[in-house]
């Protein structure tokens, strides 16, 4: 065998690793490390083309990896807002103590979808700056090895324009440089 035709199978093993962890639900560490891998091998197979210094060879291959888990640490970022934004879509339009559903099922499964119930505890300013301090459950269904359980968090929402948004200093929020 060549060594391209080695390269070749190598990343075509590393593709289908890749896409069988992004069709499984609930695979985010099988994602994370597969995507990192797949930089590796790609980013070595790319130095072997390019070079034959070592250090520079390295330096593709730690480029690849860094640019790998940035991608895939921004996709995670993305499915956690879009959890947040289902949370405070369904408490916004909550008077104090009233309770509603929430659920998200993510287009991009590298999470499990998930669901709960959300209140509104207190209204923390009305008019201009309009906002809620909420308390949620994420709720996990009986299974036939464990019971049903739930989880109760803390955080706040606040009206942006029609749509209500996360406002918590979370991994997914939005950065306000020193303000945060």
């Amino acid at each position: 065998m060549t060594a391209v035709a080695g390269w070749r199978r190598s990343a075509s093993l590393t593709l289908l690793a890749a896409a069988t962890s992004l069709a499984c639900s609930a695979c985010s560490s099988l994602y994370s490390e597969g995507a990192i891998t797949g930089a590796g091998i790609g980013g070595a197979a790319i130095a072997s083309k390019v070079t034959s210094n070592a250090a520079v060879a390295t330096g593709i291959g730690l480029g690849a990896v860094a640019a790998a888990k940035a991608g895939v640490q921004y996709s995670e970022r993305v499915v956690h807002r879009n959890t947040q934004d289902s949370i405070a879509k369904a408490a916004g339009p909550l008077d104090v103590g009233g309770v509603a559903p929430w659920s998200i099922v993510h287009s991009f499964p590298i999470e499990e979808a998930a669901h709960g119930r959300v209140t509104v505890s207190r209204a923390i300013s009305t008019g201009a700056l309009d906002c809620k301090e909420i308390v949620f459950s994420v709720d996990h269904d009986a299974t036939r090895d464990k019971a049903a359980a739930s989880a109760f968090y803390v955080a706040s929402v606040c009206r942006d324009g029609e749509n209500w948004k996360w406002a918590s200093a979370e991994p997914a929020t939005d950065r306000w440089g020193a303000l945060q």
